[in-house]
């Protein structure tokens, strides 16, 4: 199936690298003129140079923006007030033992992971509703209903993610403005590796032992049993 999006002005957050880096690439090969956004210069330009490698033809652009922060969203939004697409995808995750998880790691959680996604939906949904037109995607995981006990803070705040994108396109009803969400499951990103890394650290085994044991155990409904690649 050919898409094309040429004309349309895509925005893809945390797009660095890992899922949003590969949704990115696909959007500038439809068409699309790609908005890559992430935290450093040099990790933006990166992306940026990524892209238009694997696409000649793409236009694709950079804003640096910590958009787990309002003054971050603010800034993107100042950048790019108008948007055709927006991929909500930044992410952190981490290992966190529930008892020692603080009350501010939970705030941080929620500020990278749900309320990115609520300000930008905020500044954005509103035109795409006007020139009826628009796609919203959140980038949401199985874990918001697998329920992992290593890590419940990320599990509640993407469960939070599909209570705001079902309410979202309930708003969107009888427009050609669609809010829809994407529930991957661990993928062989820089941040899974990170992960992994810390998970080994912490249970004193080497990378290896960890990967693939830890998905047959806490990601049992995943049927190729490994974390997927890019």
């Amino acid at each position: 199936m050919k898409i094309d999006l040429s004309g349309k002005t895509a925005i893809v957050t945390g797009s660095t690298s890992g899922i949003g880096l590969a949704i990115a690439k696909g959007l500038a090969g439809a068409g699309a003129s790609v908005v890559v956004n992430g935290r450093s210069e040099a990790g933006v330009g990166a992306a940026v140079v990524s892209i238009t490698k694997g696409v000649p033809f793409a236009k694709v652009s950079g804003v640096v923006a910590d958009v787990s922060a309002a003054s971050g969203c603010a800034k993107l939004v100042e950048a790019v007030p108008s948007a055709d697409i927006l991929i909500n995808n930044p992410t952190i995750f981490e290992p966190n033992d529930f008892f020692d998880t603080s009350d501010e790691d939970w705030s941080r959680f929620f500020e990278a992971n749900v309320m990115s996604a609520v300000r930008l939906s905020r500044a954005y949904l509103k035109g795409m509703l006007d020139r009826n037109w628009g796609r919203i995607v959140f980038v949401s995981s199985e874990a918001a209903l697998s329920f992992p006990t290593e890590m419940i803070q990320y599990a509640a705040s993407k469960t939070a993610q599909l209570a705001i994108w079902r309410g979202l396109a309930d708003l969107t009803k009888g427009t050609a403005v669609s809010v829809n969400s994407m529930s991957p499951g661990p993928t062989s990103s820089e941040a899974v590796e990170t992960f992994v890394k810390e998970l080994a650290k912490q249970n004193g085994q080497l990378e290896e032992e960890v990967a693939v044991p830890f998905v047959k155990r806490h990601r049992s409904t995943q049927l190729i049993q490994r974390f997927p690649l890019v």
